[in-house]
């Protein structure tokens, strides 16, 4: 039987990580949830160096729009690539499991696909420099980098928005998507249009503000009120963006967002209450949030309201079956980015500005759940992607202990693998794949038939959870 602090610690890490293992497990029983909450909010603390050596492969997946265009040719997808096989990378390997957590969903929220057209040098710098700069920090200061990124001003058209035909698709993202929600009205998005305008993108691919393009005239939206008479109206921008920032449509809208990541689809009340007003008291700060958040009651009792993504279902995989990285290239990372990508769940390469659904209703089907099976198989059995780094014995390594019946092996297997046994039923069930009897006996070896028991263990609907 697994004790009740192996269940809380398993439960944090399938939400707060990207899924257990052996090693996150002892840190999280040795630190307490708390403790293992703090270290890991402050991620440059953690050392990183396996995932570290891993990135050097990709060089551009943090670079400069400068670098990128020395590179590549215009318009290369290459930069995309790296920056997609990085994301799962660092959710397989890296030892600072929230922050990528956190980087995932603020990356959603705040999104830009990729690929994208008219992206290709500056997506990379984005998600170095908006979102992995201030995931942790404060959402007012990550918003304004957004708004002031080539990237994001590229993607929803705000570079070509001028004050005698301003563009209204980044300021009507801006209130719904980023921010408010639909608590705006149209006159709000055309007012927000008007005031934005300036900001832009210089004929060098960098953030300008253009003060000739700026449209000027009070202004009035959602309780923000400016004169705006400068042609300068860079500060005004500023001020609006922060008062989006600290408006209370958004404090619950981010709350409740944060709510269905991480507690469930349709999220207690009173949770996205508390955690609204924790962003207020403190600024727009995240990590406040996130504390309360994972040491909230609602969270503790929340198991099993949450279905895996295919991304978290590939990553948690990989993670629970202990394999590595490959020793040089990134060949496995290419497989493993192009699963997602047939999965529909690739990194950035969602189409609309929205970003990737969290609810179990895009994700829970007969094809996508064939798809996971499929993908167990293969890395169970090391088909594909073969260059991952493997133990040399991969059931020894993951039941040490050899029990007698296979009912007892399957019994041991889902205890390693997701945390609990399985019901009796599917115990026979994966046992009758390889003509077993739960009292049939283990003998010397288990031979040819242990990687189709662990991948039909995590095919189990208790792995799908998150």
């Amino acid at each position: 039987m697994t004790s009740l602090l192996d269940e809380q610690a398993a439960h944090l890490l399938r939400r707060a990580a990207f899924g257990p293992t052996p090693e996150s497990l002892a840190e999280v029983r040795r630190l307490g949830t708390t403790g293992w909450i703090d270290r890991q909010l402050q991620p440059s603390r953690i050392p990183d160096g396996r995932c570290d050596q891993v990135l050097a492969r990709l060089p551009l997946a943090g670079a400069t729009p400068g670098t990128v265009r020395s590179r590549l040719p215009r318009h290369s997808y290459e930069a995309f690539g790296q920056l997609g096989r990085a994301a799962v990378a660092r959710a397989i390997w890296s030892t600072r499991q929230l922050y990528e957590s956190a980087v995932a969903f603020w990356s959603n929220h705040l999104h830009v696909t990729a690929p994208s057209s008219g992206v290709w040098d500056t997506r990379c710098d984005y998600d170095a420099q908006v979102v992995r700069r201030h995931a942790l920090g404060r959402f007012a200061d990550m918003l304004k980098a957004s708004a002031r990124h080539p990237a994001m001003l590229t993607y929803l058209d705000q570079r070509d928005s001028v004050r005698s035909s301003p563009n209204e698709n980044y300021a009507r993202e801006l209130l719904e998507l980023h921010t408010v929600g639909l608590a705006y009205k149209e006159s709000d998005v055309v007012a927000a249009a008007r005031l934005l305008t300036g900001l832009s993108v210089s004929s060098r691919g960098t953030y300008a503000y253009l003060s000739s393009q700026h449209a000027t005239g009070p202004v009035q939206i959602l309780g923000f009120r400016h004169p705006n008479g400068s042609a300068n109206g860079e500060s005004a921008a500023l001020a609006f963006l922060d008062h989006l920032a600290r408006h209370p449509a958004t404090a619950d809208r981010l709350a409740r967002k944060l709510c269905v990541r991480y507690v469930a689809d349709d999220p207690p009340a009173a949770l996205v209450a508390r955690l609204a007003k924790v962003y207020r008291d403190h600024d727009t700060a995240i990590a406040p949030v996130l504390r309360a958040l994972f040491t909230s009651p609602e969270f503790a009792a929340s198991t099993g309201r949450k279905l895996r993504t295919p991304f978290e279902d590939l990553t948690a995989a990989v993670r629970a079956l202990g394999l590595g990285p490959e020793r040089s290239g990134v060949r496995a990372l290419d497989a493993l980015y192009n699963a997602l990508v047939s999965a529909g769940n690739a990194p950035f390469r969602w189409n609309a500005p929205n970003g990737f659904p969290d609810t179990a209703s895009l994700w829970a089907s007969p094809a996508a759940f064939l798809l996971r099976c499929n993908l167990h198989l293969n890395l169970a059995t090391g088909w594909y992607p073969n260059q991952l780094t493997r133990p040399a014995d991969l059931l020894r390594s993951l039941v040490p202990a050899m029990p007698r019946t296979h009912g007892a092996l399957v019994d041991a297997l889902a205890l390693r693998l997701i945390g609990t046994r399985l019901p009796a039923a599917h115990t026979t069930a994966v046992l009758s794949v390889a003509g077993r009897r739960v009292s049939s006996p283990v003998g010397g070896a288990v031979g040819a038939d242990a990687p189709y028991l662990i991948a039909l263990v995590l095919d189990a609907p208790a792995f799908q959870l998150r």
